[in-house]
């Protein structure tokens, strides 16, 4: 009995490594068909092009703008030591390692945020300040 136990743990764990995945893009799949569906229905009645690109980007739920690598890397060194302040009270050493490699990591991401500017207007101002050197 003892052997049957010790063989459904790793068997469980590769299947979860398997479904997991599966499971998540079967949902995003779903998720998503009904819009496309409506999106083909109602694209049938319209007779202008315009109304169509407008329900289009209606239905689009990216954000336009990109990536602020400023704010991500401030949540990241913080998540970073939280987990470091958890380990040290309560868990142990390992997970300081960890922690403090997620803090170094969100202070890469807030870095490069600073080196390369990434919106419109921090772009604007980084090639003006080029071409007056």
């Amino acid at each position: 009995m003892e052997y049957q136990t010790e063989l459904l743990i790793p068997i469980f764990g590769i299947l979860a490594g398997i479904i997991i995945p599966v499971a998540a893009f079967t949902y995003v799949y779903y998720e998503g068909k009904g819009k496309r569906e409506a999106v083909l229905e109602i694209s049938k009645n319209l007779e202008d092009p315009t109304k169509v690109e407008e329900l289009l980007r209606i239905f689009e739920e990216r954000k336009k703008e990109p990536v602020d690598y400023r704010r991500s890397g401030v949540i990241t060194i913080f998540v970073g030591v939280g987990l470091y302040l958890l380990s040290f009270l309560a868990i142990g050493r390992i997970l300081e390692g960890v922690g403090a490699l997620v803090s170094f990591c969100g202070i890469g991401t807030m870095i490069a945020g600073y080196l390369y500017p990434n919106t419109g207007k921090e772009l604007t101002d980084a090639v003006e300040e080029f071409e007056k050197k």
